[in-house]
């Protein structure tokens, strides 16, 4: 097959995995910076050109999308898909994936585990939006932000309460969370490919961190998932419509909680946490599809 990965950067170990990974296995590989393509949007006819000329038909499409090109990214997705070219996440689960708040709401509507989530444009009662979600300590996160940045543990209610009014000063919009204590400063990645976990990793935050993210110092180990843990990371993807993804899950005394689905998840963590080859994974499951779309 002749497959495309969309990446701004083609020495990041996600898109070199994935380049060795489909060449082993038989396939044309080519690695496109998603900002260079641009798009001739003519009736019966969609095309995608790059760099003064006409891309080829692909049969599939890897985006590697990261948060601050969400909307032009999806767009170059969205017209790889008016190709026919199969996409491994299609350009409306990125979407849905990125707006944190949209998320929320449709696991939240379907029964998936979530901490207690606060949210509000101009709330009149700022201690009851922070009594809503069980008081402090409570979490603070930009709704935009990625990798741990603009994530904050209010201590206090006047902490909280002083960090929503500097927020909400800046016209940030924000989410308030229930702070899991019992997690302990970890979180469980769970990398989804199609319909099963592949690989899991519980990343531990660095001391003193509650943070656990790998960009913030955090390490990583294999874990093992259990069957609920296994059940819900599989249904948060399938609720994102996303067939490849990350899905960060909290361990609580009422079950697992999902804080976030991750529609572009590294393959460097999880590969060395786990030794499995997971970029050969992801093209086994495009050889499956892709042949059919």
């Amino acid at each position: 097959m002749k497959v495309a990965i969309l990446s701004r950067n083609k020495k990041l170990y996600s898109t070199r995995r994935l380049k060795e990974a489909g060449e082993a296995l038989g396939h044309e590989v080519d690695i496109i910076d998603t900002l260079h393509c641009y798009m001739d949007i003519t009736s019966n006819r969609p095309v995608v050109r790059y760099k003064g000329a006409e891309l080829p038909q692909y049969d599939a499409v890897i985006p590697r999308i990261g948060a601050s090109i969400s909307f032009y990214g999806t767009a170059v997705v969205r017209q790889f898909e008016m190709t026919g070219a199969f996409c491994v996440n299609e350009s409306v689960a990125i979407s849905r994936s990125r707006d944190k708040l949209r998320s929320m709401q449709l696991l939240s509507r379907k029964g998936i585990g979530l901490p207690r989530t606060g949210f509000a444009n101009r709330p009149d009662n700022i201690k009851d939006l922070i009594k809503n979600v069980g008081g402090a300590p409570c979490v603070i996160k930009l709704l935009e932000g990625t990798q741990g940045i603009g994530v904050v543990l209010a201590e206090t209610t006047k902490t909280a309460e002083a960090i929503v009014e500097a927020f909400m000063g800046l016209n940030a919009d924000i989410l308030i969370q229930e702070f899991i204590k019992e997690a302990g400063g970890a979180d469980i990645r769970c990398f989804v490919v199609g319909d099963r976990v592949v690989a899991a990793m519980k990343r531990q935050g660095a001391e003193g961190e509650f943070r656990s993210n790998l960009h913030r110092g955090g390490s990583a180990v294999l874990i093992k998932l259990t069957p609920e843990e296994r059940a819900t990371a599989v249904s948060a993807a399938n609720i994102m419509g996303l067939n490849v993804c990350g899905v960060d899950l909290l361990r609580a005394e009422r079950g697992p909680v999902v804080m976030e689905v991750n529609s572009s998840p590294g393959l460097e963590g999880i590969e060395a946490a786990t030794k499995k080859d997971v970029a050969t994974l992801i093209f086994k499951h495009i050889e499956k599809y892709a042949k059919t779309s």
